[in-house]
């Protein structure tokens, strides 16, 4: 009797010492928000109440939308969704190559597996839209910049979900393809893609949804698209047909949601 009690007794002191250090650990998490939302004049009142006439002003210019020049948009807009499809792929043929490289198990050294980390964590690092004004410089303006901006910046970010799929991926089929002499590519396309493939097809769509909303603010450096639209009317403060191109933007964005989302239950 006196053993059980003593176990129930250590049982609930560890749950109290959990509970006051997982209520620290909240406490500081909040304070730290907190901060931030103070450093950068969050709960600054007067600026926020100023604020908001300006905004009325803007939205009440805004409406109706102005339509008008909804057949010269046109092109912009399929430009954009292109430049989303190229950037998306562009991206997959560069991550799942350096995906491997990066990924413990199937890094032929060390070194080279460090080497595509590093090349992983530079190509997340920079922003798509500073790559964007990087290839404008480059190759000029129009969308290859900015299928080259979204291309390499997904790269980085798919390569990691790769590399970290593929080091947790279930090592038997792998071991069983090894030990039947098959090549490193055999071994790739029989025992590694089977097991990636759901789960890429997924990641693909999900990066081409966020790339086409990318992709109007790539017009916005000279990149091509609807972005570039959308800039020069808010130039010359033609609110109407801002309101207009963020409505396009808009249904387009819902479309590709939707595709993606039935893509995706094809694929399953």
């Amino acid at each position: 009797m006196k053993e059980s009690n003593s176990i129930i007794q250590n049982i609930l002191a560890t749950e109290r010492k959990s509970l006051v250090k997982k209520s620290f650990q909240t406490i500081g998490f909040v304070g730290i928000i907190l901060a931030c939302f103070y450093l950068v004049d969050f709960f600054d009142k007067e600026r926020m109440l100023e604020g908001i006439p300006s905004i009325g002003i803007l939205f009440k210019e805004m409406i109706p939308p102005n339509f008008n020049e909804i057949s010269k948009w046109m092109r912009p807009l399929l430009d954009t969704f292109v430049m989303s499809i190229a950037g998306t792929a562009f991206a997959l043929i560069l991550s799942f190559p350096l995906g491997l490289l990066a990924a413990k198990n199937t890094a032929p050294h060390r070194i080279i597996y460090l080497a595509s980390r590093v090349i992983l964590n530079f190509l997340r690092a920079i922003p798509e839209l500073i790559m964007g004004i990087i290839f404008v410089a480059a190759v000029g303006f129009g969308a290859l910049p900015g299928v080259l901006a979204l291309g390499l910046h997904s790269a980085g970010m798919m390569g990691k979900f790769f590399a970290e799929q593929i080091e947790h991926l279930d090592i038997h089929p792998i071991e069983a393809a090894q030990a039947t002499g098959a090549s490193s590519l055999q071994v790739i396309r029989y025992a590694i893609l089977p097991q990636l493939y759901s789960q890429g097809a997924d990641l693909c769509i999900y990066r081409w949804e966020y790339n086409f909303r990318a992709s109007t603010v790539m017009g916005m450096v000279g990149a091509g698209g609807i972005g570039a639209e959308l800039i020069g009317s808010l130039r010359l403060m033609r609110y109407d047909e801002v309101s207009a191109i963020l409505i396009i933007i808009l249904v387009m964005v819902t479309a590709i949601d939707l595709s993606g989302s039935s893509l995706r239950n094809r694929l399953k």
